[in-house]
């Protein structure tokens, strides 16, 4: 019952931390384009996200005539479980599940969420929706790989791959042991949840929203709540992989602020990528520098 109590709490502290990220995001992006953002609904815009949601879900349910209306309709909902599901082997005061292997499954939920945008894509039954597909789940495949490699050089650190063992580094973020390590895994956490300049899948001037393209009320919800899931998340795995944070203290909340933040910033400072370019930066300069780093500290290890 109590496990029960703590993971209808970890998912309503997930949905309100995304509710206020949005906010955080627009504000942000607002005053580095030199306007206000939102500041009408509440005290200086504070109610916009409940009301953004509140009219999404009361909306009409409208999709396309000749979808393929089950997997139509489950694909958001897959796609959402999985990013809530994940939050699950983020170490905390109060654990729901004791992970000895959270990085291998978080690397699974990841490898599996390329289904839900296949099947959003896919089952629109729109050439539009399903090139936005084809072009996102070719880009996360793409990035998985060289998130995976960089993820191993930490783990043969701290010869483990229990979240927690990386807050028991005497006291040293890793990110002053691997910068170049947390770069790469930033980039491919950009790349990963489809943030500028990654965001392909979804590029509305030349993809006319992408995978989404047929989704409204419910459907596009959702999606955009799975999507604000895994960007905290990977704000929070950054924090505690390369920051050695404890979520929940004041350091982790910092930490995970800071680095939710930098998304928002690149948002709002770099133009999107070629995406030829964006191919090219994941198999000919992130992958070989991945194994390259992971080859050095293998060695390293093995000359101890």
């Amino acid at each position: 019952m109590l496990t029960l109590v703590l993971l209808i709490l970890n998912v309503i502290c997930v949905l309100v931390g995304v509710a206020f990220f949005t906010l955080f995001e627009r504000k942000l992006l607002g005053y580095i384009q030199l306007r206000k953002g939102p500041n009408k609904t509440g005290f200086m815009g504070l109610l916009q996200p409940f009301a953004d949601a509140i009219k999404l879900f009361t909306k009409e349910h409208v999709g396309p005539s000749v979808s393929n209306y089950f997997p139509f309709i489950f694909a958001p909902i897959i796609s959402f479980f999985l990013a809530l599901f994940v939050w699950s082997c983020i170490p905390s005061y109060f654990n729901l599940m004791d992970f000895e292997l959270g990085v291998l499954f978080f690397l699974v939920c990841l490898g599996l969420n390329v289904y839900g945008l296949l099947a959003s894509g896919w089952s629109s039954n729109s050439k539009y929706a399903l090139l936005g597909a084809l072009r996102g789940v070719a880009q996360t495949i793409s990035y998985e790989v060289s998130l995976a490699l960089i993820i191993l050089a930490p783990c043969f650190i701290v010869q483990s791959f229990d979240l927690s063992s990386f807050q028991l580094m005497g006291g040293i973020p890793l990110i002053f042991v691997f910068p170049f390590s947390a770069w790469i895994f930033f980039v491919s956490a950009l790349a990963e949840t489809n943030r500028t300049p990654f965001d392909f899948a979804e590029g509305e001037s030349e993809l006319v929203s992408g995978y989404n393209v047929e989704y409204a009320s419910g459907g596009f919800a959702l999606i955009m709540l799975a999507e604000y899931t895994s960007i905290l998340f990977m704000s929070m795995l950054f924090s505690v992989l390369y920051l050695g944070a404890v979520p929940g203290s004041f350091l982790g909340v910092f930490s995970f602020t800071l680095v939710a933040f930098l998304f928002v910033w690149v948002r709002g400072t770099l133009p999107r990528f070629r995406y030829d370019k964006l191919m090219g930066l994941a198999w000919k300069s992130l992958l070989p520098l991945s194994l390259f780093y992971l080859v050095l500290v293998v060695s390293f290890l093995v000359s101890l």
